[in-house]
């Protein structure tokens, strides 16, 4: 096959630092030796995912199906295993791995996620997915709250840098401590968002299906929070800002019978923690925040303070 050329999105990516410099560097070398091993035919271009560089192929029999080769990091490693128990249940199928490659040939949905779909109705979806994904822990995963605990560490470290109003930060200390006490009860998909459901059939039936697992043993109310903070600039567009961040967050906890008081405790610390992400790949960079990452921390304080008002 000729040489692959990293879609540029993708290639961007260097600049979070030498792990990934280094990944890029290998995958056009990695990716062809998984096609040309498993005897695929790349049957259309490439695309990408945040940390993954993917591509429709058929299989030796013809079958159509996509191949994903992601970044070897902590939070992907056990993506296979998490596939491979809900086996096409809410999510989509796993037809091969490798997993010390990260290399994963899933069955081909529709490239339709729920991008264009109303907000409300989008979370409903989401929600109803739930259920389907939350099986009981597995053995083999890592806890969330393992790495809850890693981050909150880090934000408290960093208070006195990071650009959330200090409260909010103890507020999330003591949150995550409290949360993380608690033992797992289900497996979690950890970033499901708008992008991350496609449209794909089971039973004949049109249906829309989970991709792109951060699988964990953790708790399901942990997940609501990706949902709330994208496609954010359509918030103010009937009502305010904060009355479209709540009505996604009870049409998620409706649709999905939760816990109000446990999602929102969850939806505060993880949009604290993800503010504080963006503040520590500047730090790394040895640069102030861009104004995109400004942006980012501006909608991560709204949301938390908007379920709470």
């Amino acid at each position: 096959m000729p040489p692959l050329t990293i879609p540029p999105g993708l290639d961007r990516q260097r600049a979070l630092g030498p792990a990934w410099e280094a990944w890029l560097d290998r995958l056009p070398g990695l990716f062809a030796g998984v096609v040309e091993e498993w005897e695929l035919v790349l049957e259309g271009p490439l695309w990408h995912g945040f940390c993954s560089l993917v591509a429709p192929v058929a299989t030796p029999s013809g079958a159509d199906a996509v191949l994903k080769v992601g970044l070897p990091d902590d939070e992907s490693e056990h993506e296979h295993l998490a596939l491979q128990r809900w086996r096409g249940r809410g999510a989509v199928r796993l037809l091969r791995a490798d997993p010390a490659r990260r290399a994963l040939l899933l069955e081909r949905l529709d490239r339709t996620d729920l991008t264009d779909h109303w907000d409300q109705e989008a979370c409903e979806i989401v929600g109803s997915l739930y259920g389907d994904l939350h099986v009981p822990p597995m053995p083999q995963l890592r806890e969330q709250a393992a790495y809850v605990v890693r981050w909150t560490a880090a934000l408290e470290r960093d208070a006195h840098a990071v650009p959330v109003p200090r409260r909010l930060v103890e507020q999330v200390v003591g949150l995550a401590r409290d949360l993380c006490a608690e033992p797992a009860t289900a497996v979690v998909h950890g970033d499901l968002h708008y992008e991350n459901v496609l449209l794909g059939e089971r039973s004949g039936e049109p249906r829309w299906l989970a991709i792109d697992p951060k699988p964990a043993n953790g708790d399901p109310h942990y997940e609501l929070q990706p949902m709330l903070k994208d496609r954010f600039e359509e918030l103010g567009a009937v009502g305010t800002v904060r009355d479209g961040i709540r009505r996604r967050f009870h049409a998620l906890v409706d649709t999905a019978g939760l816990d109000e008081p446990r999602a929102r405790d969850w939806v505060v610390v993880r949009s604290v923690l993800d503010a504080h992400w963006a503040h520590d790949d500047a730090v790394r960079a040895g640069r102030p925040l861009t104004p995109d990452e400004r942006d980012h921390v501006t909608r991560c304080i709204t949301v938390a303070k908007a379920v709470q008002d």
